[in-house]
């Protein structure tokens, strides 16, 4: 029986007012100020933690029962990561979970270093892979509607990759042609440069694409994930969290991100659109 070892990592700024969620803020356009940007992102980053290891303890129970079952099966070890940047940082992020620990799960901390956020990304996959992992899935601290089945389902495909022999790739984009959810494997043959540091003018999923078309990688893809940079991202977001929370009463596998919609709630914080005044007979579909 062999131990096989996979990691959630995290790739996060620490939420300081002034330099996070930015663009949310009364200075650039948004509606916040710099001090409750940041704590909707704290919030943020703690619904997404825990939606992560929700569902990686899921995974690890299914381990456990096959390897229960079957002692031959590989035993499979789940870990939680967060990177931060620059090493200075690393207390400030620790602290930041702390503050309303514990969690159900260990948070291994390490601090990523580069020229770009390129060579950022690189970095941190770089460092997980040389413990030893055998898959990386990273997702983003402001994806607070992440559902957790994309986290088990990215595991299980580059599983399904592995067990063919061909190392993968899994994604959810985000709303702007980037990406929310990225994940592969020690041995896949693809990194992160040249798709987020793009001097031609190439969205970071068709950058991830045409590197997995040229060398061949299997790609799974998961339904898009929008992450909230702007004042309108946070608003379909709210109808999203809203929507979320009341399909969950039913629908009982669904997370719901209760920090961030109770700060939301908090802070009075409501949805709106134009009236649609247009008058839409269909006069043709009804004759």
């Amino acid at each position: 029986m062999a131990e096989k070892r996979q990691a959630l990592l995290i790739f996060s700024k620490p939420p300081i007012p002034g330099m996070v969620k930015t663009r949310l803020t009364q200075a650039h356009g948004g509606f916040l100020t710099d001090e409750q940007a940041a704590q909707f992102f704290k919030l943020s980053l703690y619904d997404v933690a825990e939606a992560s290891m929700q569902a990686l303890m899921e995974l690890q129970a299914e381990n456990d029962a096959l390897v229960a079952a079957d002692p031959t099966a590989d035993r499979i070890r789940y870990d939680f990561f967060v990177s931060t940047t620059p090493a200075q940082n690393l207390e400030l992020m620790r602290q930041t979970f702390d503050a309303i620990g514990p969690w159900p799960m260990e948070i291994h901390y390490i601090t990523d270093e580069g020229a770009t956020f390129d060579d950022h990304f690189d970095d941190a996959f770089r460092q997980i892979f040389a413990m030893g992992y055998e898959h990386i899935v990273s997702v983003g601290g402001d994806i607070p509607t992440m559902p957790k089945s994309h986290v088990t389902q990215a595991f299980q495909w580059l599983d399904y990759y592995r067990s063919l022999g061909t190392p993968g790739f899994v994604c959810a984009p985000c709303q702007e042609c980037g990406t929310s959810l990225v994940g592969f494997s020690c041995d896949t043959p693809i990194n992160h440069q040249g798709v987020y540091y793009n001097t031609n003018g190439v969205a970071a999923l068709d950058a991830y694409m045409a590197k997995t078309a040229a060398m061949g990688i299997p790609v799974s893809y998961f339904a898009p994930i929008a992450d909230i940079d702007e004042k309108v991202d946070l608003a379909h977001a709210i109808s999203c969290m809203n929507a979320i929370a009341q399909a969950a009463r039913y629908q009982h596998e669904l997370f719901v991100p209760h920090r961030v919609l109770n700060w939301v709630n908090f802070m009075g914080i409501t949805v709106s659109t134009p009236p649609n005044e247009e008058h839409d007979p269909r006069q043709y579909i009804d004759s």
